[in-house]
């Protein structure tokens, strides 16, 4: 593993071969009935006891995140103790898998529906969040029943192990949580390919959202998607300028902009567009960028060679299209590392690159509006619908634009909504079906109806 800061190696990992693969699938399914059969008290602790697990560990196992993903440690802290409530919080929800009893035409009968584990699941996770995002899926899955298998994103594996550790730890049997490192292809394509797999959960890409859905459709297996998005931030004219840049600049480039929900357009009246702006370059040239280990840094390096080379596309398109370069907008050199400013653009044509497709990446496209039906227009008129922000003063006029807003996830003057307890997820290309919350669980059971006629 290659740390993007500098190009030194982070870790070694050792990587799986086919048999590997094909024992681990062997022994998914073998845990299964043991693991659905066990009761959800029991169900319950097991994933309490990796919770504190991983809070016992917290600090090398942010280590390893900012070592292969190149976040600041603060924020793989931050996201570690977030893996860490996703085990909590579905604590709880297996002892909370309700069915229900529907009322029965004639005496004597009873109508029962009850929520049953789906099976063994393959879920796949990127790089940007590589605790947090595998996280989500072995905490929801196992509290369901299910026994699981991850594949991790190659350039950041170290995370997922300590969670496969944490499940050791707990008590939680062989085989109902596994780790699967090594290329991606085969992998995946022995994963998709077995029966006994009955449902596959990707956080990803859109193309890649599209053929994990084609090939498991081979077989039906259920799919949930958490794909990209190009979240609009909608600043109203009653809200305070000056704060609203400042909030927008710190949303904006936690991880770099590496983030599915990352605030990446930003639409703003005219009245108040120029002090919005000042205020944002101003949050942005505050930023301290540097290592992730470094305790002074706000914003590390890109993931990898690739998001380098695609922000200086995006940059140059924009300013080909008329845009104006507020500040940043450049590689940097340093450290064999892969950097970039963070960069603010305004006067974005909204054919431009940029507001079409998903930056993910630390550019901030800034355009003005004038009406605000015309905002909410500019704001739907995309393919993804992951996640929406709306600023302003008044909740009643922030909630009105948020009933509008075409998306999955809306933060009212607050850009930090994934919680462990509330349901991520998007619509249209985005994806769909949600993690966290109850919902979150729920993705992982199917549904049994039971009749009871008297003998």
């Amino acid at each position: 593993m290659v740390n993007p800061a500098d190009g030194s190696t982070a870790a070694e990992v050792a990587t799986v071969t086919p048999t590997e693969v094909a024992e681990t699938l062997d022994a998914a399914a073998g845990a299964l009935q043991s693991w659905r059969d066990t009761d959800p008290w029991a169900r319950s602790q097991h994933l309490r006891d990796a919770a504190a697990y991983i809070r016992d560990h917290l600090p090398d196992i942010a280590a390893s995140v900012t070592a292969e993903q190149g976040k600041p440690l603060a924020q793989a802290e931050g996201e570690v103790a977030g893996a860490a409530d996703q085990f909590d919080w579905c604590a709880d929800e297996a002892r909370r898998i309700y069915g229900r009893v529907i009322p029965a035409r004639g005496a004597g009968r009873r109508l029962l529906v009850q929520r049953e584990p789906v099976g063994v699941v393959g879920a796949f996770a990127p790089s940007n969040f590589p605790a947090l995002l595998p996280a989500r899926k072995i905490a929801a899955a196992t509290a369901a029943g299910c026994t699981i298998i991850v594949k991790p994103a190659e350039e950041t594996p170290t995370a997922a192990l300590w969670l496969a550790a944490a499940a050791e730890a707990a008590g939680i049997p062989a085989g109902v949580v596994n780790v699967l490192v090594g290329d991606p292809a085969m992998i995946s394509e022995m994963i998709l390919s077995d029966s006994r797999v009955r449902k596959v959960t990707l956080t990803g890409s859109v193309p890649l959202g599209s053929h994990i859905m084609e090939e498991a459709s081979k077989q039906l297996k259920s799919v949930s998607l958490e794909l990209g998005g190009h979240s609009p931030v909608i600043v109203l004219d009653d809200a305070d300028p000056e704060w609203a840049g400042e909030v927008s600049a710190r949303g904006k480039f936690r991880n770099a902009g590496q983030v599915c929900i990352s605030p990446s357009r930003f639409l703003v009246p005219a009245a108040l567009h120029d002090r919005f702006v000042a205020s944002f370059v101003a949050a942005t040239e505050a930023l301290a960028m540097g290592p992730g280990d470094d305790p002074s840094c706000d914003i590390g390096p890109l993931q990898n060679e690739r998001r380098l080379q695609a922000m200086e596309q995006l940059v140059a398109s924009a300013v080909s299209d008329g845009a104006v370069v507020e500040s940043g907008g450049r590689r940097i050199e340093r450290d064999a590392g892969w950097w970039f400013e963070p960069t603010v653009l305004s006067n974005v044509d909204l054919g431009t690159e940029i507001m079409v497709a998903e930056p993910f990446g630390p550019i901030a496209p800034i355009r003005a509006y004038d009406d605000l039906d015309d905002a909410v227009r500019i704001a739907n008129d995309t393919d993804f619908g992951l996640a929406g922000f709306v600023l302003g003063g008044s909740l009643q006029r922030c909630l009105d634009v948020a009933d509008r807003l075409e998306v999955g996830m809306v933060g009212i003057n607050d850009f930090a909504i994934a919680l462990a307890e509330a349901p991520f997820g998007g619509i249209k290309h985005s994806g769909f079906g949600r993690e966290g919350g109850a919902e979150g669980v729920a993705e992982f059971t199917v549904v049994k109806y039971i009749n009871v006629a008297p003998a």
